[in-house]
């Protein structure tokens, strides 16, 4: 039956599609090939990304030397020369989500077109849908990453000051050409957001619907719904959990799960929390509370302020208590 096998559902659980997806083994088939190698091309950083990110310790130390000391000269020059190379990273990264935006449209094409429904996609394109979720998974361990790295946005606006600074006298640095006014504005964008991977995720599905007119809706969003139904499945039934061979892939469920929650939220007219939803917000988010904290408290602030439909009045009083 592949790597993708149907699983019986119990009578409490939501009715809909419920798959054991195996987010560890799947591989392309000739069909998935092409599109399958474009996303790979990308998702071969991001692990190289997520090291630099993680490791990214900021300059501090030499921007406050430098602003205690204004008109310290050497000083000037010691946090400037520290900085560059900083946002030169930091380019990278943005650039990085551009590409991953153009990853993303490329599978929910593959994962949406005629004439197969999202489910027999899901079905026969197994390994692009693991692709779809490590770019998930990516996009929440980013965020989560630069959400908790102050210095990220410290040493950005001391560069952007710094290059206001020097146009109003007249000065050209070394740097400017790198990251010059336009790129840093665009740049400054993307990093005042919270979570900035997931926006651009958003903003590309988002796009993807209205540019795809004669593509209903309901077929994004019941890509995503499946997604999430089977994350959930996956993560609550002992015997399919028991089939993961590395610890590393519950968290990764869970990631995925909750990435395709915020997609769907900000793509479905109504939401994921309405009771019209196809999403079963329950029992996700009671999946994530049965996790040690330590490993979804996270994911659980990212669905309570990176959703879009969460206060609307159709949202039921019991999940915003699931929420507090």
């Amino acid at each position: 039956m592949g790597n993708l096998l149907k699983v019986l559902t119990y009578n409490d659980l939501e009715q809909g599609p419920n798959f054991f997806l195996d987010f560890e083994h799947a591989q392309p088939t000739e069909a998935e090939t092409a599109v399958w190698n474009q996303v790979n091309a990308v998702l071969e950083e991001a692990q190289a990304i997520l090291a630099e990110l993680q490791s990214y310790t900021g300059a501090g130390l030499e921007i406050r030397e430098a602003i205690q000391n204004p008109n310290d000269l050497q000083l000037q020059e010691k946090a400037w020369n520290a900085v560059c190379p900083l946002v030169a990273k930091l380019k990278r990264f943005y650039e990085f989500s551009l590409r991953l935006e153009n990853a993303l449209r490329s599978l929910l094409e593959a994962l949406t077109s005629p004439p197969y429904a999202p489910t027999q996609h899901l079905e026969r394109e197994q390994a692009l849908a693991k692709q779809f979720a490590e770019i998930l998974h990516f996009t929440l361990t980013f965020d989560e990453f630069k959400m908790t790295n102050p210095a990220i946005q410290n040493d950005f606006s001391y560069y952007r000051r710094t290059l206001s600074r020097n146009r109003i006298n007249n000065l050209q640095l070394d740097a400017e050409s790198d990251v010059n006014n336009e790129m840093a504005n665009r740049m400054s964008l993307f990093y005042a957001e919270a979570t900035p991977m997931l926006k651009t995720l958003s903003n590309a599905t988002t796009k993807f619907v209205s540019e795809n007119k004669t593509l209903p809706i309901e077929d994004t969003t019941d890509c995503l719904s499946t997604m999430a139904c089977v994350c959930r499945v996956m993560l609550e039934t002992p015997e399919y959990r028991s089939r993961f061979t590395n610890t590393e892939t519950l968290l990764f469920c869970m990631r995925v799960m909750v990435g395709v929650i915020i997609l769907y939220d900000h793509v479905h007219p109504v939401g994921a929390f309405a009771k019209t939803s196809k999403i079963d917000m329950k029992g996700c988010i009671k999946v994530l509370k049965d996790q040690p904290s330590t490993s979804t408290e996270g994911l659980l602030n990212a669905l309570r302020y990176t959703t879009r439909h969460l206060n609307d009045d159709s949202t039921s009083k019991q999940i915003r208590a699931l929420l507090q």
